[in-house]
């Protein structure tokens, strides 16, 4: 594990925030580290304002967009609106459905089935518009690159309006209108939403047309930050207002959907961080497990006992996702050792019988373990699909590309995307990808870092400190949980091993000016015995409140040790 410490910002910027917003020179270069220089600045930061956000109307062909759907209204046409079946496309498809249900009634939603449709817009899905008189399609979080869908799509007299926010390719579709912050052409001044922002844009854009202001359309913030957080975009700009104001939502006023995701995990207030692990998994296990219009179905209920009983059923999906990401992560770690490809550049697995809803966590999973860019492939239909998955500061995306040669398919993000190819090609592709990654991956991209904000001292972490802390929140992307160095520390005789297997450790540990701290370091049991010889250690580790026994208690979460003496 590599230990990197950010560059420190100037002292005297330093020095002015802290005079000016009267907090310690920690804080304060925390906030510079983060671009954050002014009293304006942090105002905007730590009270993040929906006002702020920026007019629809400057992306590129959002008033082609609006003009079509309100034409579409006052003709009295049905509109689909279609989406991926990951969160970001169910919770698009929910946010502008919904939206539109309040004051038309001939709309409907389609998200495209996994196994038969695959990613993105499907033929299909074209069909079923043409059978069912729908002349209008709104694409969501997909259809950046379906040239020929649309195409096909316009033959058939049906039109489309594309929010993606995925890279476009050389040409765009010849949609009515293509909405994309990513576009070359496109001004709009923030390019890091995520499909459902897209989404809220549009909607934001048509509710002004009804003089409808910001306020109005607080209720649908809970499915975008829902989005945001799963789909791993920068915490900043303008996603950094919609994920506050969209958490607000979520604690205080969700949806029934939310809310009976929420009553079932017994939990008061929700952190981005339970957003990411406990709400998003579950509305996602339905797309992997079933079909993406479970989700979509939980989010528009609007009956709570109904949204309950949606809920249960999507529970039960979501563990069965967990056991087979158990047994396939297990499988695929097996497959590289009997390939003799633990040393490899690449992680590349396939196995025809893999279920395509949980490749894209068993790549992460195996990332754990073998710390390089990687991808699970399964069989679909007569093809192999796979999902890739890198490591920080590794563009897969670009790496994919240069092996075009031997995929029909792909498409994603510089840490996530998705692919298919034939059979035949396989092998070609695997070691074309080794290569590549060989030949273009730095050397330091090879194992896992920390980036370390901020050393400290024991006695600087108080209640006020973190009391200012927790107010950088949401973290993500950007603006991650602040990350300490702590240096010269030692157990105090009371640490000890944890967990059924023992693979945790709990620490007690005392700086060299006597202050006591608690912590905990998970899958660092190994450790115990090094540090249990009172030999003085180096720790990074983020500061989080402990819970137990009604008792509320600073505990740090220690993400690794440096010590003397080699394990």
């Amino acid at each position: 594990m590599r230990w990197t410490q950010k560059p420190k910002p100037s002292s005297d910027k330093i020095s002015n925030l802290s005079n000016e917003l009267s907090v310690d020179i920690t804080i304060a270069s925390l906030l510079v580290q983060r671009g954050i220089e002014t009293f304006e600045k942090a105002k905007d930061f730590f009270r993040p304002n929906l006002n702020d956000l920026h007019d629809p109307f400057l992306m590129q062909d959002m008033q082609l967009a609006v003009e079509r759907i309100e034409k579409a209204i006052s003709t009295n046409e049905n509109i689909l609106v279609y989406g991926d079946y990951d969160v970001d496309g169910t919770t698009a498809v929910s946010l502008v459905s919904s939206y539109l249900k309040t004051y038309y009634a001939n709309v409907a939603t389609y998200i495209p089935d996994r196994y038969d449709e695959g990613y993105g817009i499907s033929y299909q899905s074209i069909d079923f518009s043409e059978d069912n008189d729908f002349s209008l399609i709104i694409a969501l979080d997909c259809g950046i690159k379906a040239l020929d869908k649309v195409e096909y799509a316009n033959k058939k007299g049906i039109d489309f309006i594309i929010c993606d926010h995925h890279r476009p390719g050389n040409e765009l579709p010849k949609a009515i209108a293509v909405l994309d912050p990513k576009r070359e052409d496109c001004h709009y001044p923030y390019d890091e939403l995520c499909g459902c922002g897209v989404g809220f844009k549009l909607i934001q854009a048509l509710a002004s047309r009804k003089n409808k202001n910001i306020d109005d359309l607080k209720i649908y913030l809970d499915l975008v930050a829902t989005a945001i957080a799963a789909d791993i975009v920068p915490i900043t700009g303008e996603n950094r207002i919609l994920t506050y104001h969209g958490l607000h939502q979520i604690n205080t006023n969700p949806r029934a959907g939310i809310k009976a995701i929420i009553n079932q995990l017994k939990k008061d207030t929700l952190t981005i961080t339970d957003v990411v692990f406990i709400i998003a998994p579950r509305i996602n296990a339905a797309g992997r497990m079933k079909h993406g219009n479970y989700a979509v179905e939980l989010l528009i209920e609007t009956d709570l006992n109904i949204a309950n009983s949606k809920a249960a059923e999507i529970e039960v999906f979501n563990n069965n996702r967990r056991d087979l990401d158990k047994i396939i992560t297990q499988e695929g770690l097996q497959q590289i050792v009997a390939n003799n490809e633990e040393q490899n550049f690449t992680t590349v697995v396939y196995q025809e019988d893999w279920h395509k809803g949980v490749i894209g966590i068993v790549a992460s999973r195996l990332i754990e373990t073998y710390y390089r860019p990687t991808l699970v492939f399964t069989k679909s239909g007569n093809k192999l699909a796979a999902s890739a998955r890198s490591v920080r500061g590794f563009d897969v995306y670009n790496a994919l590309d240069a092996c075009s040669e031997h995929i029909e398919q792909f498409g994603g993000h510089k840490y996530a995307a998705g692919l298919t190819l034939s059979e035949e090609n396989y092998e070609n592709f695997k070691q074309k990808f080794e290569q590549v990654v060989k030949e273009t991956i730095p050397d330091e991209l090879r194992s896992p870092e920390i980036k370390i904000d901020q050393e400290i001292e024991l006695s600087e972490i108080t209640p006020k400190f973190y009391r200012i802390l927790k107010q950088f929140g949401p973290f993500g992307p950007k603006n991650m949980k602040p990350v300490f160095m702590v240096k010269n520390v030692k157990d105090t005789g009371y640490s000890k091993n944890v967990g059924a297997d023992e693979s945790h450790l709990k620490f007690s540990m005392v700086s060299e000016n006597g202050i006591k701290f608690n912590g905990i370091g998970f899958n660092l049991g190994k450790y115990y015995d090094v540090i249990s010889k009172g030999d003085l250690f180096d720790i990074v580790c983020t500061i989080e409140e402990n819970h137990w026994n009604g008792n509320t208690s600073l505990q740090l979460s220690v993400k690794d040790i440096k010590i003397e003496t080699p394990i």
